[in-house]
């Protein structure tokens, strides 16, 4: 609160047309996107122009990096052999940043939703899989023997004991994953795209239009928010199971 009382004084004594008091941004924040009606859940058209896009590039590339980073992890994490084949390509791969493929997606994507799909879904599948691959290879192996020995199918044996098992730390790569699409949403929108929250930031920014950009920022924060919110929720109930009871 402190901060945004200073940032409110700074702003307004400075007097500097790119740092808005934090007051301006506010209102110009409720005049381009809290328009609507219920039946749009009070969000305006220009938000579902804008915001829309992004948040459907979005879930696309992080639903898919969540289904194959998981999958693949299984793979790995159950299998020596594939592991110590692949992990080398794995580490290389997770500390790139992702970033740099963004004149390579261009080049084979052109400016088109896939290549924003692409970037967001290369960027988080490694920290899925690797976050996976390491909770499946260190499970208990007596809890495997035990279940084993009670004659349990594979298939069964997966669902019933090795992804509760590293289910924990599965959510936590998928949590680090969610931060790491948001960036990389924006950033390919700021790079190369017609609409999105990143392409209107850019855009107010080369139209000296400071207001509408420090507003689309805020909302790209608030969507941060409300979807780390969101997931902190499903994470509790699928990991119910862990919390101890008092």
């Amino acid at each position: 609160m402190l901060l945004l009382i200073v940032w409110e004084l700074v702003a307004r004594s400075a007097d500097v047309r790119h740092f808005p008091p934090l007051s301006e941004i506010f209102r110009q924040f409720r005049e381009d996107w809290l328009t609507g009606d219920p039946t749009t859940l009070f969000l305006s058209e220009h938000f579902w122009e804008n915001a829309g896009p992004s948040l459907r590039r979005f879930g696309i590339g992080w639903f898919l990096s969540i289904v194959i980073g998981v999958a693949a992890g299984v793979v790995l994490g159950r299998s020596r052999v594939a592991a110590a084949m692949f992990n080398p390509l794995i580490r290389f791969s997770i500390a790139t940043p992702k970033t740099i493929l963004l004149p390579l997606a261009v080049t084979f994507f052109g400016v088109v939703d896939e290549m924003n799909i692409f970037l967001i879904f290369i960027g988080t599948v490694w920290v899925i899989l690797i976050n996976t691959m390491d909770a499946v290879a260190t499970i208990d192996s007596m809890w495997l023997r035990s279940a084993r020995s009670i004659g349990l199918p594979k298939v069964r044996l997966l669902r019933t004991v090795i992804l509760p098992a590293a289910s924990p730390q599965i959510m936590a790569g998928i949590r680090v994953s969610l931060g790491v699409g948001l960036i990389l949403m924006v950033i390919s929108e700021l790079y190369a795209t017609t609409s999105g929250v990143g392409y209107e930031i850019t855009l107010a920014q080369r139209t000296f239009k400071y207001l509408p950009m420090w507003s689309a920022i805020m909302l790209v924060a608030i969507i941060g928010i409300v979807l780390n919110m969101a997931f902190d929720v499903v994470e509790r109930r699928l990991l119910r199971w862990t919390q101890r009871k008092r």
